[in-house]
Formats: structure tokens, C-alpha cells, sequence
């Protein structure tokens, strides 16, 4: 079960930058700072640089960290993995809160493309430990 806990305090994050694009888009609109004309096929207007980046800050938060939910869910269904899974995982939600921060302040492309490419590692480790733990399990 503790395996879970991250995988709880990752989806909070994306809640959160979720609920934080809605707001900062219907800000936007109500300031007219964009045309909600926009919103039907993202063409056609331009979005302000704060929502274009929040906009990408949500998409990433749908992409890789799906392979974190999926992993995390195979070791707790499976039973593999214990302390060291555990501890991989809060390193990875660690790193993307982290990433998060950085994304939605100062942006240091640097630095957030190296949190990045730590959490991918992170994820990539757990990958292979959640492999190994099952493998293990079946020739046992």
C-alpha cells in the first residue's frame, strides 16, 4: 500500500496545475488578454506567454508521469518491489514537484531540464526494478 502515497501526491499536483490553468484561462479571458475564440482549436490567436507555458507545464503532467501511475500500480498489484519502489517513487514526485516549481517560476530551462531528465531516470529505474522483482517472483 505505501506505494500508493506518491502516486496520490502526483495526481495532487496535477489537480492543482490543472485547476490552475482553468483559472489562469478564464482570468485571461475575462481581462481580455485572449479571444476565448481560441480555446475551440487553439489557432487562429495568440495566448499570452504565461498560459502558453502552463498550458505545456499541464501536458507534460499527462505524458511521462503515466508511465509512473502504471508502474506504481503494477508493484502494488503484484507485490514487487518494497521499500526500494517505494522510496523510487517518492524520488520521482519529488523531482516533478520540483520540476513543476521551476517550470512555473523562474523557468531556468537549465535546471528544469535537468529535474526532468532525473525524474526520467528515476522512472526508468523504477522500470527496471519493478521487471526484475516480478521476474523474480515467477522463477521463485
Amino acid at each position: 500500500m505505501p506505494v500508493l502515497y506518491p502516486v496520490f501526491a502526483l495526481f495532487v499536483l496535477t489537480a492543482f496545475s490543472t485547476l490552475r490553468l482553468a483559472y489562469l484561462r478564464l482570468t485571461a479571458i475575462k481581462k481580455g488578454e485572449v479571444d476565448p475564440k481560441f480555446y475551440r482549436d487553439y489557432q487562429g490567436y495568440e495566448e499570452p506567454m504565461k498560459l502558453r507555458v502552463a498550458s505545456r507545464h499541464v501536458i507534460n503532467l499527462y505524458e511521462a508521469p503515466v508511465l509512473f501511475y502504471t508502474a506504481s500500480i503494477i508493484a502494488y498489484v503484484t507485490q514487487v518491489g518494497g521499500f526500494t519502489i517505494v522510496f523510487l517513487a517518492w524520488a520521482y514526485v519529488l523531482l516533478r514537484y520540483l520540476h513543476s516549481y521551476v517550470h512555473l517560476t523562474s523557468n531556468k530551462v537549465l535546471l528544469r531540464f535537468r529535474l526532468f531528465a532525473l525524474s526520467q531516470a528515476v522512472l526508468v529505474v523504477i522500470w527496471i526494478v519493478v521487471f526484475i522483482s516480478i521476474v523474480r517472483q515467477h522463477v521463485a
